[in-house]
């Protein structure tokens, strides 16, 4: 089979289509054609043709998950999960281009354990909600520890919220409960709960002297 027409793809940049006398047409990337020395008359055997088109995919699914990083970070799970969602990428296939992009440090879980440990921790949540996201988000256990040692006491970020919540004023039972079970909910442990209640308390009664 011999090529017939090389051009580029109006609909979509660094796509390059390869018209064969067939009549068929190939989708590649760029990159392919400077890789396997493509040109027009240029004679494709049944096994450069096989070669041409695996690396087409290859290329199309690691821009495709570039494409994806560039949206926001991810943890290798989440991107290979979603190469598999929204593109006709097998496990296998995934997998590989978690790698190739893990080798050239553009996928890396223990940094993004310490971006999701920040980022929810500025927004007032405690370990066991920094934990459910970080599992949910599919980083590997391995690295829940190291970014969750980064962590502010937690003091500080419940008696901004009781402040927020309670605005100085002495609660009844219902009340307490009310901002307990939500500060729970954010993820901070019951005995750091109860302490910063104390603290509430004993402010208001230094204030009423």
């Amino acid at each position: 089979m011999r090529i017939s027409k090389l051009s580029a793809s109006k609909h979509k940049k660094g796509r390059i289509l390869v018209q064969l006398d067939s009549g068929e047409l190939l989708r590649i990337c760029e990159r392919e054609v400077v890789a396997f020395s493509l040109y027009v008359g240029k004679e494709l055997t049944a096994q450069e043709r096989a070669a041409l088109e695996n690396a087409a995919r290859e290329s199309g699914l690691k821009d495709r998950a570039l494409s994806m990083l560039t949206t926001r970070p991810m943890s290798r799970k989440e991107l290979a999960d979603r190469l598999v969602e929204r593109s006709d990428a097998t496990e296998e296939e995934a997998g590989a281009v978690a790698d190739e992009l893990e080798r050239l440090g553009l996928l890396n879980d223990r940094a993004y354990a310490e971006t999701l440990v920040r980022h929810y921790a500025a927004k007032g949540y405690g370990p066991y909600r920094l934990r459910e996201e970080l599992r949910r988000r599919g980083v590997p256990g391995a690295y829940w520890d190291e970014a969750l040692e980064e962590l502010d006491d937690p003091a500080e970020a419940i008696d901004a919220f009781l402040r927020q919540k309670l605005h100085g004023r002495i609660t009844d039972r219902r009340e307490l409960k009310r901002v307990s079970d939500a500060l729970a909910r954010r993820g901070f442990h019951w005995s750091d709960i109860s302490a910063a209640l104390r603290r509430y308390d004993e402010a208001l009664e230094e204030d009423s002297e």
